[in-house]
């Protein structure tokens, strides 16, 4: 199991039981359909960073860099 996933999981519970121990709100969406649309949207994300990462970049060319040439010499 990744260490990040099992802290992320301990630390969850611990504010959940923290919560309720103390008989604050939980900032947690109330309802299944709200918790899964929570997990949903991380997935989602997740999912993006990891495509957007390994995909090739199009547009290199036209990026202008501090001066705001491109590669071409002519400003963009």
């Amino acid at each position: 199991m990744n260490p990040r996933f099992a802290i992320g999981l301990l630390l969850g519970v611990a504010i959940g039981f923290g919560c309720r121990a103390l008989g604050i709100p939980s900032p947690a969406p109330p309802a299944l359909v709200g918790a899964l649309l929570v997990v949903a949207m991380t997935l989602g994300y997740s999912l993006a960073d990891r495509y957007l990462a390994r995909r090739h970049a199009t547009t290199l060319p036209h990026c202008g860099g501090p001066s705001g040439r491109g590669a071409d010499g002519e400003r963009t």
